[in-house]
């Protein structure tokens, strides 16, 4: 029970790396909020809650797909756009928040920047009533924009002592088992599941455990 309690989500999770993500969210949203602060206050707010769950994905799972620096910064801007839109013709209401997730849900899948905090970004401008729409499409560069490109780009300061690759890049293996790509791929999509995980990273870490079998029956 105690072993349960102390698990971490995540394969491959582990608290060292897991407390240097937190440190890395201190220094992101701490150095986001204060550059944030500088803009005029017809900008405000100086910081939108959705970057806290962009920090959650820079700092503690940088090799996800999710957490790479152009779906931070598409992500983010271009949902909190279809969400501007979606209010100033569809009001603040249910259907608003509704048309204004699935839209930028579809964005972000064709220009390939899926990022969760996307669908909050989207509601933005929907819950925020009237003073935030009429900010119109601006809002999108300040403060959203500026808050996302702070964000990655301490990220990319930081996982340079971090030990994590950011942007991330797999790190091949030496070829050892017989699976070719083309067999993971194919495995993948017969799932019918989306794994927040690159197939070049899988590639890789099914050489490595290939390695370790190997290493084990000799």
């Amino acid at each position: 029970m105690a072993r349960q309690i102390g698990a971490l989500l995540l394969a491959g999770a582990n608290w060292p790396d897991r407390l240097l993500a937190c440190i890395g969210a201190l220094i992101g949203i701490t150095v986001t909020a204060v550059i944030g602060g500088l803009l005029p206050p017809a900008a405000a707010p100086f910081l939108v809650a959705p970057m806290g769950a962009s920090a959650v994905l820079v700092y503690a799972v940088p090799a996800s797909p999710l957490a790479q620096p152009w779906p931070v910064l598409g992500g983010n801007m271009l949902s909190v756009s279809v969400g501007l839109i979606c209010a100033v013709l569809l009001g603040h209401g249910a259907l608003a928040a509704g048309v204004a997730v699935s839209l930028a849900i579809l964005l972000m899948s064709l220009l390939r920047c899926l990022h969760p905090p996307g669908g909050a970004c989207a509601l933005l401008p929907v819950l925020g009533g009237p003073a935030i729409a009429a900010k119109g499409l601006g809002f999108a560069l300040l403060p959203v924009g500026l808050n996302a490109a702070v964000l990655v780009g301490v990220g990319l300061a930081y996982h340079r002592f971090s030990r994590h690759s950011y942007p991330h890049k797999a790190t091949p293996a030496a070829p050892i088992s017989s699976l070719l790509r083309a067999d993971i791929d194919a495995a993948l999509a017969e799932a019918h599941e989306s794994f927040d995980i690159a197939s070049e990273d899988l590639a890789a870490l099914l050489d490595r455990a290939e390695a370790h079998a190997q290493a084990r029956r000799r």
